[in-house]
């Protein structure tokens, strides 16, 4: 049978039919060289992910704690709180190994602002390219205190422009049954934690981790920005964080056992995080320090499994609505997502699981 030809005049276009525009993205490389890592951050990187993986591996004693706000809108508050943090860190060290939460990408149920390096003027112009340059710029001015960062990685394409200043990693709740993402844990450097579904699916975790320990190939971009192939060895650090769902908490010593014993059965290594936010406090911010007192009562008293605790914290408590274009009205130091526990608080609850752990 013979195949008719085409016509001889190009039909309309079949791509781009609902694209309204197509940008220049900045390279990962460019941006490097425009704001390069110093031998002081990458001493704050290499030591922050060598502690990580120690306690992930249980031969360091001390407790993982990641804290920072929910997600950064503002670098000069960022800042702010990182001074802070560092400084509390450093006389906390022998017990609790901190690291910074510093999240730019936010995953939405539905709508809302997505995040600084979507929207770094916070007005809807979505000039990414200046959002990845504050965001590493912002990355590399808080390692430069000696504070290793940790940042959720959403878009695949984002941990190639800011992932060598990254300590720790994280999957969020509606990503961890993602493939794309299972395999980028797979590639990343750093040790990367996993969430629990936002419907209490902790089993989807466990088999996230065990996915991202395997070898993966897969298209991706080279520093370049060029189109590549990624061929992975697998990432043995990632592991399970139990965030609560929509039902409820679910940081409980039997939810804790019943996820241990599935990491066993999945040849594992048996560790958990705690995140104190999210369904774990029912969304209320002071409620966090509910789940703290808790756990650290459970750490003390010689619980092996939980490795670490995840906190959402910032200068001011609570949380406030961000109207696009009124950046200037916003009050300092309070996050414009979910509610955060104010920095006096949260000094005090460092201070409760150093002591859980001396008592450990």
């Amino acid at each position: 049978m013979q195949i008719p030809a085409g016509p001889a005049e190009p039909l309309e276009s079949l791509d781009n039919q609902r694209t309204v525009g197509i940008s220049p993205l900045i390279s990962p490389a460019l941006l490097r060289q425009e704001h390069p890592m110093d031998t002081a951050v990458a001493k704050t990187v290499a030591a922050g992910r060598a502690a990580t993986a120690d306690i992930l591996n249980g031969t360091g004693e001390r407790l993982l704690v990641v804290v920072g706000p929910c997600s950064v809108h503002d670098p000069e508050a960022a800042v702010d709180y990182a001074i802070r943090l560092a400084e509390k860190a450093e006389t906390l060290r022998d017990r609790l190994h901190v690291i910074m939460r510093v999240y730019f990408e936010k995953p939405r149920t539905t709508l809302g602002w997505k995040g600084l390096i979507n929207d770094p003027a916070l007005d809807g112009s979505y000039a990414v390219n200046q959002g990845l340059r504050m965001a590493r710029k912002l990355l590399l001015d808080i390692s430069r205190l000696g504070l290793p960062v940790g940042c959720e990685f959403l878009d695949p394409i984002t941990p190639q422009f800011i992932a060598d200043t990254v300590s720790w990693g994280s999957i969020g709740a509606r990503t961890a049954a993602s493939q794309v993402h299972r395999q980028l844990c797979s590639a990343l450097s750093m040790p990367v934690g996993i969430k629990n579904s936002t419907e209490g699916d902790v089993q989807v975790a466990v088999d996230a981790a065990r996915a991202a320990a395997a070898s993966h190939v897969f298209p991706g971009i080279n520093t370049d920005g060029l189109a590549a192939l990624i061929t992975t060895s697998g990432n043995p650090d990632c592991h399970v964080i139990l965030r609560g769902h929509t039902g409820g908490p679910n940081y409980d010593a039997e939810t804790v056992r019943d996820t241990l014993a599935r990491l066993a059965k999945s040849g594992l290594p048996e560790r958990v995080i705690i995140d104190a936010s999210h369904g774990n406090s029912g969304k209320d911010h002071v409620r966090q320090a509910e789940v703290v007192r808790e756990v650290a009562g459970r750490i003390g008293d010689g619980e092996r499994g939980i490795v670490g605790v995840m906190l959402e914290s910032f200068l001011e408590a609570g949380r406030q609505d961000l109207v696009l274009g009124k950046a200037s009205e916003l009050t300092y130091g309070q996050s414009i997502t979910d509610a955060c526990l104010d920095w006096a608080s949260t000094a005090d609850l460092l201070d409760e699981l150093a002591a859980a752990v001396a008592n450990r």
